[in-house]
């Protein structure tokens, strides 16, 4: 038995028995299996050596000398979605879902049996973030691979012959959202660890007030040091003020103190300037990679900070509210981006959830203008789009691969859609892999619990051709709100 299964022997019993089920809605889906295969997604975008217990046996190790044009090691880490390149800022929001996820919504995983994967899939993540912190107080690694040279390859991770720069934000050319969401995660799974790994917790924790330093002292945008390399894949459209803000909540709440307020709060300040300057006043209803608004007001509400602020979250997303700013599909799927659609679905739906819990243990409402609702019309919305995504829908498909009857088969996603090492051993070239990215046939390999981008259009209708990219491309930051949002309907009906 691994350190991980003895600790879960004792930790996950205890969360059995925190757990709170309660008569209510059908249950339309198997929720213990969506959580199953959405954390199994996470192994299939594994780089580096993969471990002994890797599931997904048709992923090989690969990106071995990660990180060795720079003169660090950068090996592990996720892809982030259906190419071979690493993006700190992104794979960071990631980690910082799973940690939040685990925090609220461990004991649905306990009762599961998921709780092991879960932590082993938030902790490959922290691993990598560690090592782009490696060099603080003065850099941190934002990027490994060039995402030109990569998108002009359809070629499987362990084939992967393109170049491999490393870029880097230091006090020069900083980066402060980069550095900023990786000190949010840090200090989130810090809190995951905490009663699990006290001595990975603590370092967790001790990287992460680095990182926020780093971001705060250092105040810019990895836009302008290195936007050649990001854009505009993953481009900061929002500013780096929310990540601070971000940050230094998650800092505050994983040190129990009140130490990073005065940053949280100069942070929101000039957000609301900005808002006012940008007459941007729907910002509240955005939670994404890029956008920390209304996660930030969730968080700070646990805490009777920004009570407002989370509640108009609240009433933008509620379907019967009459300050709604969210639209939906005739079939009833939160629409609000024709790419990746499902990131907004999944990342909205967890935070629905965990202020759900909140506003319920504070025996409050949710008042929208003059209309009050109770908590469980939010666990009701994200009810509504996690059975959508599993299949409740117009189409009738899940859009979780590996679940149903009927799921996409042809996924944007190159290791899933080229020959196995296992079925091809040789060597296939760059450009000798398109014809598979046009081939019409199903994906040669499951990419079992991919959610993919979904409809993105309005119209609940979807292309299952994986050269729409918008539609059928997976992502981490897909999958990791999900994570918590099926987690929390395995032992909660209500």
């Amino acid at each position: 038995m691994s350190s991980m299964e003895r600790i879960c022997v004792v930790v996950c019993g205890v969360l059995l028995l925190m757990s709170t089920a309660s008569v209510g809605w059908e249950q339309k889906h198997d929720y213990k299996l969506a959580l199953s295969k959405s954390l199994l997604f996470f192994e299939g975008q594994r780089s580096g050596k993969l471990p002994p217990n890797q599931r997904l046996t048709w992923r090989k190790d690969s990106a071995l000398r990660d990180g060795q044009e720079g003169g660090v090691d950068l090996t592990g880490g996720y892809y982030d979605a259906g190419d071979n390149v690493k993006y700190s800022f992104p794979m960071a929001f990631t980690a910082t879902m799973l940690a939040w996820s685990i925090i609220e919504f461990g004991d649905g995983m306990a009762e599961g049996g998921e709780w092991i994967n879960a932590a082993e899939t938030l902790r490959w993540n922290t691993d990598f973030l560690l090592k782009a912190t490696a060099n603080l107080p003065n850099t941190v690694y934002a990027m490994v691979g060039n995402p030109n040279s990569d998108h002009n390859c359809w070629e499987r991770p362990e084939d992967m012959d393109t170049p491999r720069p490393v870029y880097a934000v230091n006090t020069t050319h900083p980066g402060s959202e980069v550095a900023g969401e990786i000190a949010a995660a840090l200090a989130a799974a810090s809190i995951a660890f905490k009663n699990y790994d006290a001595a990975y917790s603590w370092r967790l924790l001790s990287k992460a007030k680095e990182a926020y330093y780093f971001a705060n002292k250092y105040q810019g945008s990895y836009n302008d040091a290195i936007g050649h390399a990001v854009c505009p894949f993953y481009c900061d459209f929002s500013g780096y003020q929310d990540e601070l803000a971000w940050a230094g909540a998650w800092l505050n709440k994983a040190t129990n103190t009140k130490k990073y307020q005065k940053h949280v709060d100069s942070a929101i300040r000039k957000i609301k300037l900005m808002e006012e300057v940008t007459q941007n006043y729907y910002i509240d209803t955005e939670f994404s990679w890029d956008n920390k608004h209304a996660g930030l007001y969730v968080l700070l509400s646990q805490i009777g900070q920004y009570k407002k602020e989370a509640q108009t979250f609240a009433c933008g997303v509620l379907p019967e509210s009459p300050t709604r700013t969210i639209k939906y599909t005739p079939g009833g799927l939160l629409f609000k981006t024709e790419g990746c659609n499902s990131q907004v679905v999944g990342s909205l739906s967890l935070l629905a959830l965990i202020y759900a819990k909140h506003v319920r243990l504070a025996r409050e409402r949710i008042t929208c203008g003059n209309t009050k609702f109770p908590a469980w019309k939010l666990v009701e919305f994200a009810k509504n789009q996690a059975d959508y995504i599993l299949g409740t829908n117009p189409t009738g498909m899940s859009y979780m691969v590996g679940f149903g009857p009927k799921f996409p088969q042809r996924i944007h996603h190159r290791a899933a859609s080229l020959p196995s090492i296992n079925a091809h051993p040789s060597f296939i070239a760059c450009g000798n892999g398109f014809s598979y990215l046009d081939n019409p046939n199903p994906n040669l390999n499951e990419l079992t619990g991919a959610i993919a981008g979904g409809p993105n259009t309005g119209t609940d209708h979807f292309d299952d051709d994986r050269r729409q990219a918008a539609q059928t491309e997976p992502t981490t930051y897909v999958n990791a709100p999900f994570v918590g949002v099926f987690a929390y309907f395995v032992n909660h009906k209500k």
